[in-house]
């Protein structure tokens, strides 16, 4: 894929005095809030917007995007939801739903002028899940889907947690992990230091803590658990929350549009699972990571960024030529 050769002129664009960043209006049942987006680069034909994930994270821990998605020619879009940290934060409950966040991507991509000529979505984790419901809800309005480091089933995360990544843990301190959630105590500080020196940093950023790159700190810093726990529950060790109840693998037959399902080696997520996804999605394609665990865009980073680019440019060619 080749970049075009206009791609870091920003003439005529009319977000370029703001460096590409435009408060989008999004109207919900509760009223107008704004949502903070940023432009990176010019592509007619390829632009792909990211949803963080969290839920209540922010765009930040996507910014390993700036080392590879620019010389590829990809224009980019990063996106807090509404709720997280540089986009309005509302102290609504009744707005954390599926539907509703669904309602708000399609508002932001009818504010961004995106459109099934150019409009590519990647969602990774919880905002998997969202860019899995956008597409059985909008599909017309995508080129592309990705389905990044994120299971179509609640109920089949915690089995696949229950028998491969709990018993793998120190047991002793799997049972103070437990005895918190049994007690509704997830906020003591405790409980977080216990799951990043045992969990985190095995399955979802294989680094040590000291090593974790700034974007993902700050990113994860500003989680919102207002919207994190009800939808995800307290942790990435097993779904609780919405997540609990929430199966959409009987669905993805219909999403017809060319999809990139992202798994890993390591992952907090079952990598078997995601790569049966693809095989379910009519025009499924599945990406693994050998090294990478649920932040594979950091911990198997070649692997994610080339097969991703690898990816669009294979959708593009098939896309202006003959059909794949």
């Amino acid at each position: 894929m080749q970049r075009p050769i206009d791609y870091f002129d920003n003439t005529g664009r009319d977000d370029a005095w703001a460096g590409g960043v435009r408060m989008l209006p999004i109207t919900t049942p509760k009223g107008e809030f704004r949502v903070w987006t940023k432009r990176v680069g010019n592509n007619p034909t390829v632009k792909l917007l990211l949803l963080h994930g969290g839920p209540g994270a922010t765009h930040e821990y996507f910014e390993a995007s700036d080392s590879f998605l620019p010389a590829a020619g990809i224009e980019y879009y990063y996106y807090d939801q509404l709720g997280s940290a540089w986009s309005d934060q509302p102290d609504d409950p009744d707005l954390w739903t599926v539907p509703r966040f669904v309602d708000e991507v399609e508002q932001v991509r009818i504010g961004l002028g995106l459109d099934s000529d150019n409009f590519y979505l990647l969602g990774h984790s919880w905002g998997g899940w969202l860019a899995m419901e956008y597409a059985l809800e909008h599909q017309e309005h995508l080129k592309g889907l990705v389905i990044s480091n994120m299971m179509s089933s609640g109920p089949a995360y915690n089995p696949y947690a229950e028998r491969v990544l709990m018993p793998a843990m120190d047991q002793a301190v799997l049972a103070e992990i437990k005895r918190f959630e049994a007690t509704d105590t997830t906020s003591d500080p405790r409980y977080m230091e216990l799951l990043n020196e045992h969990h985190y940093v095995h399955h979802v950023l294989r680094r040590p803590l000291d090593q974790w790159p700034n974007p993902v700190i700050r990113s994860f810093a500003a989680i919102n658990p207002s919207i994190y726990v009800p939808i995800q529950g307290p942790s990435e060790l097993g779904a609780g929350g919405l997540l609990l109840t929430w199966d959409r693998t009987d669905d993805l037959q219909r999403i017809t549009v060319p999809t990139l399902v992202i798994g890993a080696q390591h992952d907090t997520m079952d990598p078997e699972w995601m790569r049966m996804m693809a095989g379910k999605l009519p025009r499924g394609t599945y990406l693994h990571c050998p090294n990478g665990s649920h932040m594979a865009m950091y911990d198997d980073q070649a692997t994610y960024y080339e097969g991703l680019i690898g990816w669009i440019g294979r959708v593009e060619e098939g896309a202006s030529g003959p059909a794949a």
